[in-house]
């Protein structure tokens, strides 16, 4: 293991190494307005929901670690005390990236990045069009965690009025990954997609109590045919096999029961096809 001392590492490198490892990370694609009604907008990636009762979202601006400057949607938040969190899909996302260009503070990325600012309902940045979601936002307050490049100034925001483009709900009403198509940011210059083959289900009911990776048998732990997902199914079961379900495997042949190798491949086989009981059941056979 590579074993890093965050106070003798350089900045940048540090940097690096924990966007990296914490990734991919949602974007917030924040809109501000300037006191002389200059309209700025600027993605972060240091971003996530934090309550939803009452909604807060929060995310940081980081002072530039080149020249230790802060950005303008930092000076406006602590004028104005309002933002708009827009999302970042995959049909805007190099619109996006262009915002993170460093203009004068008199220019608007708007227009520069081809933008639609669209009026909000109660606070005066603009909502960005082409998002199928933006959130409306008063400041709840900026908490500076420092004054040298890289210190972040945590801004926490309300969330006032949420804005959702009915074409990404699915038939229940709730937002389909697939059809909103964000985007997250990853270490250095990569992004993720998150839709399509991307995404995932993983169903782990949180009121019904497994039997944890403990109760199975040390020869399944210790598998070197088993990976970790399989042995977290086989621990979120919430019994062992009955006796009865282990003499039950008469459609597995023998020579699979008695091969230690060929009997958690079996399992593994079983796990896929989502037989996870009778996968179990087959481990813990004689």
């Amino acid at each position: 293991m590579l074993s890093i001392n965050p106070s003798e590492t350089p900045q940048a490198d540090l940097h690096q190494y924990l966007l990296g490892a914490v990734s991919p990370r949602p974007i917030c694609f924040a809109s501000t307005i300037s006191k002389d009604g200059v309209p700025n907008l600027a993605p972060y990636s240091f971003f996530n929901v934090f309550s939803s009762n009452p909604p807060v979202a929060v995310f940081s601006s980081n002072r530039r670690g080149v020249d230790n400057t802060t950005k303008d949607t930092l000076a406006n938040v602590l004028e104005q005390g309002e933002v708009v969190i827009n999302v970042v899909t995959h049909d805007i996302v190099h619109q996006m990236t262009v915002t993170s260009i460093n203009y004068p503070s008199d220019t608007s990325e708007f227009e520069k990045a081809g933008l639609t600012p669209l009026p909000s309902d109660l606070v005066q940045p603009f909502r960005v069009a082409e998002s199928p979601v933006q959130m409306e936002c008063k400041v709840r307050d900026v908490i500076s965690l420092g004054e040298t490049p890289g210190a972040g100034n945590l801004i926490l925001c309300d969330i006032i009025r949420l804005h959702i483009n009915e074409a990404i709900l699915g038939d229940d009403g709730k937002i389909d990954p697939h059809k909103i198509d964000l985007m997250g940011r990853m270490g250095r210059a990569f992004y993720c997609r998150a839709s399509g083959a991307a995404i995932s289900k993983i169903f782990q009911p949180v009121t019904a109590i497994g039997i944890g990776a403990d109760q199975l048998p040390e020869a399944v732990r210790n598998s070197e045919v088993l990976t970790g997902n399989d042995i977290g199914k086989l621990a979120a079961l919430t019994k062992l096999p009955s006796m009865k379900e282990v003499l039950s495997l008469k459609d597995i042949n023998e020579e699979i029961r008695q091969d230690p190798i060929k009997k958690h491949q079996k399992a593994k086989e079983l796990i896929a096809n989502g037989e996870v009981e009778k996968a179990l059941a087959l481990l813990i056979a004689k």
